[in-house]
């Protein structure tokens, strides 16, 4: 493919949810605040966007989201207080987050699902593709996913979802694409969505995870959609219709992602995401592994 298509330069992440699965520990603290490891996730998820090459981010929040500002945010007091200390290395991180990127924010009042979150970010976005990133999906940075897919949405126009294979009995958990192969074998053209459908009526074992990179022509059809699963509006919806007529917003693609993903919206894999990123670590994964053997041996 020779097809040149517009850069991409802007990220969407929304961060509107209520956290219901973490209480009471989100009650007072945003859900993407919570700490993987010494970070919280969405910091992880504005690096990946940064990564990709996307410094212009804007989050979709809510009520009760005013720590996910003050994180991107200078924390002028406490950099006072660290440079006093002579504490370079603490005080490199504090400042990490707040040079990341050129951060936005923009709150989604009625929450009404996804593909609501999405429309909020159309007077930023404008007429240009952006990406749309989920917190609760991390993807290790040594799998450069959404990268992967900018290059591509800039080949081949059109959106571009991510998909993952799952066993059958998870598929009802996701939205599920049914595809056809294309002469890159991490690529296939998607033909059909269908959201969190039953095991018997999933096209494919194909689930989608949290990393889109979207044609604009999608705000569009959202303002159209009307709320399906769950009384809410889908992007997944929106998408199916996408994928059903390219006169209108182009094609849509999937990569095949076989990489590393963390699920940090459930707790089970929240606590087994932690123990994966610490492990690996080079500051505490010696000691940590050896601790996490010594307590496995003995449990056993």
């Amino acid at each position: 493919m020779t097809q040149s298509h517009p850069r991409i330069s802007k990220a969407v992440i929304p961060a509107a949810g209520l956290g219901t699965r973490f209480l009471p520990a989100t009650k007072a603290t945003p859900k993407e605040m919570l700490p993987v490891v010494d970070k919280p996730a969405i910091q992880y998820v504005v690096e990946e966007a940064v990564s990709a090459g996307l410094d212009d981010v804007l989050m979709i929040t809510g009520r009760n989201k005013r720590p996910l500002e003050d994180h991107f945010d200078r924390n002028y007091e406490l950099e006072s207080a660290l440079q006093k200390k002579g504490d370079a290395d603490r005080l490199a991180k504090v400042q990490e987050s707040s040079d990341l990127a050129t951060m936005h924010y923009v709150r989604q009042g009625d929450p009404r699902g996804l593909g609501h979150a999405v429309l909020c970010a159309a007077p930023h976005v404008g007429h240009e593709p952006f990406a749309v990133l989920l917190g609760d999906d991390l993807i290790d940075p040594r799998d450069p996913l959404l990268k992967r897919m900018v290059e591509v949405q800039e080949q081949r126009g059109g959106s571009v979802i991510a998909l993952m294979e799952v066993a059958p009995e998870q598929i009802h958990l996701y939205g599920c694409a049914a595809v056809d192969p294309t002469e890159d074998g991490d690529v296939v053209k998607v033909h059909d969505l269908v959201e969190k459908p039953a095991a018997a009526d999933a096209p494919s074992n194909y689930a989608i995870i949290g990393r889109y990179v979207l044609d604009p022509h999608i705000f569009d059809i959202l303002r159209k959609t009307e709320p399906g699963r769950g009384g809410e509006i889908q992007l997944t919806d929106a998408l199916q219709q996408l994928s059903q007529d390219e006169k209108v917003g182009g094609p849509v693609h999937g990569v095949v992602f076989k990489g590393r993903r963390y699920d940090t919206g459930d707790r089970g894999d929240y606590l087994r995401a932690i123990v994966r990123l610490a492990c690996e670590r080079e500051d505490l994964g010696p000691d940590f592994r050896t601790w996490l053997r010594s307590y496995v041996a003995e449990e056993m």
